[in-house]
């Protein structure tokens, strides 16, 4: 009788984590049903999420960690994207384990994008990926399928799969309009911390243009032109200013806006074309050539300046911009540059800024002209100015680099090296603001300024800030800019407390091993089959980790449960380890695919394969998700999900083991 009951509560234990959640609900719809070809219509994605869920937005840090939600359309020639898709009403929260923000919806969530409809019956169809925690009992579920607006326009409109028939959308006209709004002020004001810093270092980027040796010296030259003439064509100098950067940023925008993210993201072209661009204008700055215009076109423009009068002033500062050229024309494009992926507003005020600080000293000398006495002289600290800003230029350039090598796998930036390159370069930026270097258009100096030094203080206290990186410390300010710490061949941080026995778990090479990876020297597997095999050659109980990389309380579990020594030693010297990630891209070769039985779609990655594996042996579909098996791949319960008291943790292994050794 007892073993009756025993057996009726594990069989009760294993149904209560043997449940497929369904946490997040979609419907679609579109703003204008009976659009006809050539009109715009809003395509909208609506989510309703279960209490105490959430779910991940699409406008944060995809480096952060939690999964961001990905939109993927197929293009036709039915149709054609005027604003990319875009989150409404997203919240935003920042997380200590990740140290950063993101973005999420409780409740409820929309997604909002605009099309073109090109000709009649348009086929607008594609793919979403997502994922949806709880803080109940840290759940975190990644999810994918397909979407298709086909019967929605020009048809009654009607909620598509994956949402039931009761979840239908009704949005009222006051609803729509809200939408609208929504997506425009998102649109608009995206991320506004970042959109204002970019402003702010487009600024500053002004400022520093200034002080080069194309613009310095034109500043008295070109006010003592407006002394005694009315103050007004001063000020009116300095607009013109303005308005022919702003205009070259609203040229460029159309070319720069949000689709253009999807290729930087992805493609190497532009990665390695702006790459390339960056390390052009850094050897300009330096002083190996000077970027000019074509001086026919130039002396053209000056030509118009001699004509006087409102349109005399216009076309004087358009002369400051084209003389000034090979000193801002890098400023400029690292700006356009840096914009491009963004808002379409984005390269406009970017343009805006840097023009505000470039007129600032023009307009304000020609308005007060005894300000001049106290300027400082031109001289040989104008090129240095010139130079610093090539050392880094040339450093940022990496960063694109960086983009393709890692999206490519072309293993040419890996961490230590793009860490070696950047030490270098701002070790030569310190000895040379140190007077130690010197380059082909310095003046020699005898002394080092006490603003020199300075410089020189902060640059090298970042090298040695850097220098720790090189052998696994985390550089967590930097992790934006640098490639994974797993690209380090040499990471002290991952190799200690290892542990004399982590290689006794370890019977073959692990398949995937050169690019998934387990916490705190655990050596263990990424491919059940071979885990397993494993686990009955040592007679071990295998230790299944159902994971992915965006999973927040995966992460949770490793950082504060899994490093403490008491599970550590546990799960290094009594089980073999597999982790197995269900949000993996990578794609399998195709004869390893499989079609599920679970939904009849074809299984092709490591992530989807995974995600069906846990589906259609244990019932379930959340991570963090641990389960054990004996040598024969019986279950062996109980089963852990996420649970931060690690005695609950421990008990849960032992248990395991013991009646591991019972079942032998």
């Amino acid at each position: 009788m007892k073993k009756v009951i025993a057996i009726f509560f594990i069989l009760l234990s294993a149904q209560s984590w043997a449940q497929i959640l369904q946490p997040a609900k979609w419907s679609l719809e579109v703003s204008n049903p009976d659009a006809k070809t050539g009109e715009e219509v809003d395509l909208i994605f609506n989510v309703k999420i279960d209490k105490d869920w959430y779910l991940y937005s699409t406008d944060f840090d995809p480096d952060l960690g939690p999964m961001v939600t990905e939109f993927e359309f197929i293009p036709h020639e039915s149709y054609a994207i005027v604003d990319s898709l875009a989150p409404v009403g997203a919240k935003k929260k920042y997380d200590e384990l990740w140290e950063g923000e993101y973005t999420y919806f409780r409740e409820k969530g929309k997604f909002v994008a605009r099309v073109k409809i090109l000709s009649e019956n348009p086929e607008i169809k594609g793919s979403y990926a997502y994922q949806v925690c709880t803080d109940v009992d840290g759940k975190c579920i990644p999810f994918d399928d397909e979407f298709s607006f086909g019967e929605l326009l020009g048809a009654k409109a009607a909620a598509t799969k994956p949402a039931p028939a009761e979840e239908k959308s009704e949005v009222k006209e006051s609803e729509s309009k809200e939408t609208k709004e929504g997506v425009l002020n998102q649109r608009g004001v995206n991320d506004p911390y970042s959109l204002w810093a970019f402003m702010i270092a487009a600024f500053l980027a002004g400022i520093a243009a200034i002080f080069t040796p194309c613009v310095f010296p034109m500043i008295p030259m070109t006010v003592s032109f407006f002394t005694g003439k009315k103050k007004g064509l001063g000020v009116l100098y300095g607009l013109s200013i303005i308005i022919i950067y702003t205009l070259i940023g609203s040229l460029l925008a159309p070319f720069m806006g949000p689709e253009t993210a999807n290729e930087l993201a992805t493609n190497w072209i532009p990665n390695v074309i702006f790459f390339a661009v960056f390390v052009i204008f850094a050897l300009s700055f330096l002083g190996l050539f000077e970027i000019t215009l074509p001086s026919k076109f130039v002396n053209n423009v000056d030509k118009q300046a001699d004509k006087g009068g409102f349109i005399g002033v216009f076309f004087m500062a358009f002369t400051l911009v084209l003389v000034s050229f090979s000193c801002t024309g890098p400023l400029v494009g690292t700006i356009l540059v840096e914009s491009a992926g963004g808002l379409i507003l984005k390269p406009i005020l970017g343009m805006f800024a840097f023009s505000m600080a470039f007129a600032l000293p023009f307009t304000v000398f020609a308005l007060f002209p005894s300000l001049m006495n106290n300027m400082p002289k031109s001289g040989g600290w104008l090129n240095s100015v010139k130079v610093v800003l090539g050392f880094l230029e040339l450093a940022f350039a990496f960063k694109f680099l960086s983009i393709a090598d890692q999206a490519y796998h072309w293993n040419l930036l890996d961490r230590e090296i793009y860490l070696a390159i950047w030490i270098v370069i701002f070790t030569l930026m310190g000895f040379y603001l140190l007077g130690k270097i010197e380059l082909p258009h310095d003046s020699k100096t005898e002394k080092t300024s006490v603003g020199g030094l300075m410089l020189a203080i902060i640059t090298f206290s970042f090298v040695v800030y850097l220098i720790p990186g090189m052998f696994g410390a985390p550089l967590k300010a930097l992790s934006g800019y640098l490639p994974p710490q797993t690209t380090l061949d040499f990471d002290l941080t991952s190799s200690r407390g290892a542990g004399a026995n982590a290689e006794s778990t370890i019977c073959e090479a692990p398949k995937y091993a050169d690019f998934l990876h387990l916490p705190h020297g655990i050596q263990g597997y990424f491919d059940y089959e071979q885990a397993l095999a494993c686990a009955k050659e040592q007679n071990k109980p295998l230790f299944i980790d159902f994971t992915g990389h965006g999973c927040v309380n995966c992460r949770e579990m490793e950082a504060r449960v899994w490093s403490d020594p008491q599970v550590l030693k546990r799960l290094k010297e009594d089980f073999v380890v597999v982790a197995l990630y269900v949000d993996d891209k990578t794609e399998l070769a195709e004869s390893q695919w499989f079609k599920s039985a679970y939904d009849g779609k074809m299984k092709k990655s490591i992530g989807k394969q995974n995600a069906d594996f846990q589906i259609t042996r244990f019932n379930n579909n959340a991570q963090p998700y641990y389960v054990i098996l004996d040598t024969n791949g019986e279950l062996i319960p109980p089963i852990k999900a996420y649970d931060l008291e690690i005695a609950n943790f421990v008990a849960f292994l032992d248990e395991a083991k013991a009646e591991f050794k019972k079942r032998q």
